[in-house]
């Protein structure tokens, strides 16, 4: 086996990289300054509110979301406890970062995801693609994107949507695909386009499934924080890393803590849309 010759993997990769780089760099500095901009401008927007009427907004916001006056306490007490801290600022960019990237996660995955359940060849081929996004590890999608868009906030959200792209593509075709049969047998009946079908029966009573993918898929965008802060992005995880590296225990698990709490408020926002919309999905057609 030793005599055998390697085969030049990482030297192909090197040179796709390269020739990618060297061809499309212009499309890629255009999606740098888009998603720059789209950053600059929700910090902008977050930060020109008061700290403790954005907080006494997203409260009401969650109530009104969700009516349950435990998650609308939760929230109003972990969020000015963060002010309380001094982690505001910190933690508004990394919202902007998580939404950002959840954002383009949805526009490109749930259209993906709505294609995979349409088509059984598009499934069995993104199936395993999916699988490699995510199973690779995260520091690797950095590298690419350092030599793509440089340091900064840029590449931190490019690899946070590869790593938390995939549940909302594999749950919108699994939400699609669990719809009865019986359900689109009767929209058959009715004389249904496949487009009607679609937008009036499958993806709403697939709603609740694709919006669990959606829940993971800003749970996966958190968890790149850290990761994403090792290239130049703001917010909570350059706070963690420079205690990591300073061995500052106290600074670190208020930046952690900090995390944990807007991830908590995040989850459970989704987790009651996601109850509204079983809820309403009961009151569609075609339901026995």
């Amino acid at each position: 086996m030793s005599n055998l010759p390697k085969i030049p993997i990482g030297q192909w990769v090197d040179q796709t990289v390269s020739y990618l780089n060297s061809s499309f760099g212009y499309i890629f500095e255009w999606i740098a300054f888009m998603i720059s901009t789209f950053v600059d401008f929700f910090v902008f927007v977050t930060s020109s509110v008061p700290a403790l009427i954005f907080i006494l907004l997203l409260a009401a916001l969650t109530y009104v979301l969700s009516q349950k006056a435990g998650l609308t306490f939760l929230t109003l007490f972990g969020l000015l406890l963060i002010w309380n801290i001094g982690y505001w600022e910190q933690t508004l960019n990394t919202l902007a970062l998580v939404l950002t990237s959840v954002i383009i996660s949805i526009i490109v995955g749930i259209p993906l995801g709505i294609v995979a359940s349409q088509s059984d060849g598009f499934s069995k081929f993104i199936t395993p693609i999916l699988d490699f996004m995510q199973t690779m590890p995260a520091f690797v999608y950095l590298i690419p994107s350092i030599i793509f868009f440089g340091i900064g906030v840029v590449p931190g959200i490019i690899a946070s949507v590869i790593f938390a792209m995939p549940p909302t593509i594999r749950l919108t075709n699994l939400g699609i695909r669990q719809v009865p049969e019986y359900l689109i047998e009767a929209a058959d009946a009715f004389g249904s386009t496949t487009k009607q079908k679609l937008l009036k029966v499958q993806l709403p009573l697939a709603a609740s499934t694709i919006m669990a993918g959606i829940n993971q898929c800003i749970m996966l965008a958190l968890s790149m924080v850290v990761i994403a802060s090792l290239v130049g992005a703001p917010g909570l995880g350059v706070d963690v890393y420079r205690a990591v590296t300073r061995i500052e225990v106290g600074k670190g698990f208020e930046a952690g803590l900090s995390i944990v709490i807007l991830a908590i408020i995040l989850d459970r926002l989704t987790q009651n849309l996601n109850f509204g919309i079983k809820r309403n999905a009961k009151n569609l057609p075609f339901k026995r």
